[in-house]
């Protein structure tokens, strides 16, 4: 046995990186427990497993005391020195106790912890692999689905997709490819947990870096994202050169790029504004497509009233308020929408400190009203 057992331990140190050492002290311990279990032993035992010597041997080990009181543990000093005159009390006296038919055992016991460990070791290496990739897109394959979960095969690992990370509307079958967002990474007594999710705001983010070259190299920066998983969302981008056009670089020639994501979030909905350090000037972007006359700013309760044409007023809201739920999510700020003749009426529209901010459609907003013009009725 030793000498197959030594080629074993000697390939998984290579291959799996499993300390030959660590693994011989691990077979040794199950070897203690093996004998107290097979024999009926309740005494202290040592096993020494000695692989180029291809022995096994089991000793019991016994405390020197003046007066036993359990001969299992202990042994009288008196009967120490006739085994060896040098032992003192509080000494240990060591002897060979090793079953005549202990060799089987230890082949077996040695075999299945092993086995255990290189479990451990793989479990722990695909840990190791997804753990560092927590807040990442990847791509994998629906293997099967009940009632709470879908899981989704990542290679080594299935990853489990619940049914709140789950976009509303999507349907999944066996085999479909699917990009996710691994949310959590957990260590448990089955291995690995991969927790992953279609909604996650991370996503979308994800999906314009690996779209958008100028995002990935960090040209572009994406400031915030309000996202309702499904249905619509909102980002804001912006560029640190001046020259460059941060909604142009995401939107792409004829819409290409955003288009790529849309169609790998199955139609959802992408609004992409310029950020501005400005609240009047984010606010308003943060309302496309609609247009927007004024935009009254409280810093006290970060607040904003914003006024926009009659007849863009239920753009502006979008539908369920979908439309500013989202712009308020993307600016941070509380906004309140007023139609122009309310606004008049009320006497907020013109003042002395309102911000004028023509309302000229760019090419983007005309793209963005007829794509979501249906958002009026």
């Amino acid at each position: 046995m030793s000498s197959d057992l030594l080629d074993a331990l000697t390939a998984l140190e290579e291959q799996k990186g499993i300390s030959r050492d660590v693994l011989i002290e691990a077979i040794e311990a199950a070897l203690v427990t093996a004998y107290k279990r097979n024999f009926n032993q309740a005494q202290n035992v040592r096993v020494d497993l000695n692989l180029d010597k291809g022995s096994i041997r089991v000793f019991s080990r016994k405390d020197v005391v003046e007066e036993v009181e359990d001969d299992r543990l202990q042994i009288a000093l008196e009967d120490a020195k006739a085994i060896n005159p040098a032992y003192q009390l509080e000494d240990i006296v060591e002897q060979e106790v090793t079953p005549r038919n202990f060799g089987r055992i230890a082949a077996q016991t040695a075999k299945q912890v092993v086995t255990q460990r290189v479990r451990e070791a793989e479990r722990g290496l695909i840990y190791e692999q997804y753990v560092d990739r927590e807040d990442d897109i990847v791509t994998g394959v629906v293997e099967r689905l009940d009632a709470r979960n879908i899981y989704v095969g990542l290679g080594k690992v299935e990853a489990a997709l619940p049914q709140n990370e789950q976009i509303q509307g999507e349907t999944y079958h066996p085999h479909d490819r699917i990009k996710v967002y691994i949310t959590k990474v957990e260590r448990t007594t089955r291995g690995p947990q991969v927790i992953v999710s279609r909604t996650h705001p991370g996503l979308l983010r994800r999906l314009f870096e690996m779209e958008v070259p100028e995002i990935y190299e960090g040209i572009v920066e994406i400031k915030s994202i309000a996202r309702e998983a499904g249905d619509r969302s909102k980002i804001s981008v912006h560029a640190h050169n001046e020259e460059i056009d941060p909604v142009g670089s995401c939107v792409g020639a004829k819409g290409a790029r955003v288009q790529t994501i849309v169609n790998e979030l199955n139609g959802e909905k992408i609004d992409i504004v310029e950020w501005s350090e400005d609240p009047v000037v984010f606010v308003a972007n943060a309302l496309s497509p609609s247009k927007v006359l004024d935009v009254q700013v409280n810093e006290e309760e970060k607040s904003t009233t914003v006024v926009v044409p009659d007849y863009q007023l239920s753009l502006a809201i979008g539908k369920r308020g979908q439309n500013a739920r989202l712009a308020a999510k993307l600016t941070g700020w509380k906004i309140d929408i007023k139609s122009e003749t309310d606004a008049r009426e009320l006497g907020i529209y013109p003042s002395a400190t309102s911000t004028f901010i023509p309302a000229e459609d760019s090419d983007y907003e005309e793209a963005a009203v007829d794509l979501y013009q249906d958002d009026e009725e």
